[in-house]
């Protein structure tokens, strides 16, 4: 994702840089080779963490397949969290923010695209696997300090454009300007996370929603009615 500029409240944010596995980074600018192997490196690891997980993943087996030594990995990276965390950070700036929408659906207002990209959810499973897998595993299959790392960073980068797409909605008159906008910011960022998550789960493990076999109009009503609360919740209210 391209740098979405500064944001509201981000005085009171840490910078993008902190935490333990940040730290644990070499601050050195690295030259070309180096930063090309750091790159090849990240590349290699996405998919590795991607198909067997933060912890069934090796830094071993990156580095064979690179062909470096283990230690290199280390070099760059610090530590299997530090590089676990560029992995992150380069699959979820890989991924489209809500305002990447086409013309013609950001042209319909916030809603047209909030859907749009629910609609979409298949997409990042079939095509965009692996950054998709390696958010998910951030979000919920790494331990607390590194989910720590993680969560600065987010607050820190609004990767996904989130806040700029809350205020694309109030300028438009379609979200709720009464409420501060970093309320709502992080409310879309939450309720809207979760609920993709809970699609993409259901097209991986049909079975988890056992009540209910996974069918496609019951997978775009779920959509509509989200859609629907999240409306009655931070939608404008009539004049």
């Amino acid at each position: 994702m391209v740098d979405r500029g500064s944001r509201a409240g981000d005085a009171r944010r840490p910078p993008a840089g902190s935490g333990d596995a940040a730290q644990a980074i070499p601050r050195t600018e690295p030259g070309p080779r180096a930063a090309a192997k750091r790159e090849a490196i990240v590349e290699t690891a996405m998919r590795h963490f991607a198909e067997h997980g933060y912890q069934g993943a090796r830094v071993e087996d990156v580095a064979r397949e690179l062909g470096i030594a283990k230690g290199s990995v280390f070099q760059h990276f610090g530590s299997k969290a530090g590089l676990f965390l560029a992995a992150y950070k380069r699959a979820v700036s890989s991924l489209p923010a809500w305002l990447d929408a086409p013309a013609e659906v950001t042209e319909q207002g916030f809603w047209a695209v909030l859907v749009y990209w629910l609609e979409r959810t298949e997409h990042l499973i079939r095509e965009d696997w692996i950054p998709y897998r390696v958010s998910l595993i951030g979000n919920y299959g790494t331990d607390l300090k590194l989910k720590r790392d993680i969560n600065r960073w987010l607050l820190s980068e609004d990767p996904y454009g989130t806040l700029d797409f809350v205020e694309f909605g109030v300028a438009r008159g379609e979200v709720r300007s009464d409420v501060d906008v970093e309320v709502t910011t992080s409310m879309l960022d939450w309720l809207a996370e979760r609920f993709q998550d809970a699609l993409v789960t259901e097209e991986l493990d049909p079975g988890l929603f056992h009540r209910h076999p996974n069918q496609p109009q019951r997978r775009q009503a779920r959509i509509e009615q989200f859609a629907e609360l999240l409306r009655s919740a931070i939608g404008a209210r009539p004049a």
